[in-house]
């Protein structure tokens, strides 16, 4: 993979002044879970997979988005693992000029197989949902009865030589006997473990503000067992306010979506599995990029459509404001 200098990478910004570094790809909206923040228990209705962008166009759109100035991305789903030939789309993304790193988020229960495959191919790092250790929370709120196995690809993952991060949804009622589990085992298997506030995305519509188990709180629950201390400017290079346990054993993180967003600091764009264009988690809109590859389109015509969006790229998500609009897609729809 080559690596552009820091110096000769073209800088993208937004309508805001944001430096725009990050694209995340949604490679399927199908799970084999169905998680209650992110999608229906039944009946749920997938894409046609002709809707789907071929890994072609999907390379092609990379090696655009590269020569603008991003250069990280991160497969997302649905479960990205359920893609056939994900390992192909990898290598293929790895050789793209100016890509320096390629993540990947998933729920592990295929990662027993396919880990080494993902690594060998150029996969960098992996961030695995996983909100709970106790075997009948993990089937209550994952709708499935398989810790065991997402524990066993997590190991898998970790053999193979993946930075891992671990990504647990805090929902008032539900996780607070499993904080500190995590936490134990993140430091003991060396996981940085990464809570997030429940946020409006759940295609139930179950989400009320007070069913949010805020940061704050998820700190002062820490604290009292395992000392911390911030990490100083941590939201400037990701989503998460980072503290390190103060005898050196590992840090978290916190994901305060709700109480006290990143949005000043988002350095994202997002597509769809169907080639849709977001400039943000809760956008009410999408630009329509796969109708330019598939209709024709030049590079240069892509390039402006994406510039265009990033003009009107939204200052911030309303979550907190009385005019805020659930997005038209659930979470497994807009990629995690």
């Amino acid at each position: 993979m080559s690596v552009t200098a820091d110096s000769q990478r073209p800088i993208l910004k937004d309508g805001m002044g944001r430096t725009i570094v990050n694209l995340r790809i949604s490679v399927t909206d199908r799970c084999n879970f169905r998680c209650t923040y992110c999608m229906p228990a039944d009946n749920v209705e997938f894409m046609d997979r002709q809707k789907l962008l071929t890994f072609e166009e999907l390379t092609r759109l990379v090696g655009v988005v590269s020569r603008m100035g991003i250069y990280r991305l991160r497969l997302t789903g649905g479960e990205p693992m359920l893609r056939k030939d994900l390992p192909d789309l990898v290598r293929m993304l790895h050789e793209v000029q100016g890509i320096e790193d390629i993540a990947m988020t998933t729920n592990a229960f295929f990662l027993k197989n396919h880990a080494k495959a993902l690594r060998d191919a150029g996969l960098n790092r992996l961030n695995i949902s996983l909100d709970a250790l106790d075997k009948e929370k993990f089937a209550h709120v994952n709708r499935r009865d398989c810790v065991q196995e997402v524990l066993d690809g997590i190991a898998t993952a970790r053999d193979v030589g993946f930075p891992i991060k671990i990504n647990a949804v805090a929902m008032r009622g539900f996780s607070e006997e499993e904080i500190i589990k995590l936490v134990e085992y993140g430091r003991s298997g060396g996981f940085e473990i990464r809570f997030i506030e429940f946020m409006p995305l759940d295609a139930d519509k179950i989400w009320e503000r007070d069913k949010v188990l805020f940061g704050h709180e998820i700190v002062d629950l820490i604290q009292k067992k395992f000392p911390l201390e911030p990490i100083q400017d941590s939201l400037e290079i990701g989503p998460a306010s980072e503290y390190r346990f103060t005898d050196g054993l590992g840090k978290i993180g916190i994901i305060t979506a709700v109480s006290n967003p990143f949005c000043d600091y988002c350095n994202r764009i997002r597509l769809t599995a169907d080639g849709k264009l977001r400039t943000c988690l809760f956008s009410t809109n999408e630009h329509n990029l796969k109708e330019l590859i598939r209709g024709g389109a030049s590079d240069a015509d892509i390039e402006q459509k994406i510039r265009e969006a990033l003009v009107i790229k939204e200052p911030g998500h309303k979550i907190n404001l009385d005019d805020f609009e659930r997005p038209d897609r659930a979470m497994h729809a807009i990629g995690g």
